[in-house]
């Protein structure tokens, strides 16, 4: 296999496409295969989880898109525009953790990536606040992260992914260490900012329950090195709500997604 580092091909050519992967894997410094060969085609405005084993790669996957990792091989296409953050075009981030800065405002978080892509602050400050009230924490911009619950700082950093209008929405098991009443108030919240917003979205997770409420597909990846085991479509009555979720139609993809799922637990490696 090749262990020559190639870049992502940014193109802003796509039509339908805003996320291309063709033969993408990653191989690390230590030998350790950690991903592919890998293809993964989203549409634009699409919802998409990848959903595998820890070590599968699906973060790796998430930081080859956003350029924050090279492949070893392969190629990756991004419908989106080089340069600065600028409305409509590029990528926004939600780690696994909030990962905001303690020592200021919630304003000021959000308002940061417009802050050092050179934004003049009366525009970068209202635009920070139009990103928290999409969140629903338009009240708590003048707090600071000490005082939030974890779900509200999970709001936050959401708010600072889309505050310089991402076409692209990468979102890495956000939601993973919450207690699960929150977890679910996010799920719907997420879903009413995707109908409102049609950002195309990338969604990171263990949980089946999780990536079959939230997705229109479900990609299911393999133990490491990761591939596509499954690529399952959820196909519901839109909007959906608590109705789905208690639905029988939610308990046969949970079901399906479950199965597809299980060898790549039984042949996961140790680590």
């Amino acid at each position: 296999m090749s262990s020559a580092k190639t870049s992502p091909v940014v193109e802003t050519g796509l039509t339908h496409l805003a996320v291309s992967l063709r033969g993408v894997t990653k191989v690390y410094d230590n030998g350790v295969i950690a991903l592919g060969p890998l293809d993964l085609a989203v549409r634009k405005g699409e919802f998409i989880s990848l959903l595998g084993p820890s070590g599968c790669g699906k973060s790796t996957a998430l930081r080859i898109i956003a350029e924050l990792s090279a492949p070893s091989s392969g190629t990756v296409r991004v419908a989106r525009h080089e340069g600065v953050p600028q409305p409509g075009h590029g990528i926004g981030f939600v780690f696994q953790e909030p990962t905001l800065m303690p020592w200021t405002s919630v304003r000021e978080n959000v308002r940061l990536p417009l802050k050092l892509a050179g934004l003049p602050k009366a525009e970068a400050r209202a635009r920070a606040d139009e990103a928290l009230a999409s969140v629903g924490l338009a009240d708590f911009a003048e707090a600071y992260p000490r005082e939030l619950s974890g779900g509200m700082k999970m709001r936050v950093s959401l708010a600072r992914a889309l505050v310089t209008d991402p076409d692209i929405l990468l979102m890495d098991e956000p939601f993973a260490a919450l207690d699960e009443i929150t977890r679910f108030r996010l799920n719907n919240d997420l879903l009413a900012l995707w109908r409102s917003l049609r950002k195309t979205v990338i969604f990171v997770t263990h949980s089946v329950f999780e990536s079959v409420y939230l997705s229109q597909r479900v990609v299911v990846m393999t133990a490491r090195p990761g591939r596509i085991q499954a690529d399952i479509r959820i196909e519901t009555v839109e909007p959906r709500g608590e109705e789905f979720r208690t639905s029988a139609a939610y308990s046969d993809y949970c079901r399906k997604v479950s199965a597809a799922l299980a060898p790549s637990y039984s042949g996961q490696s140790t680590l």
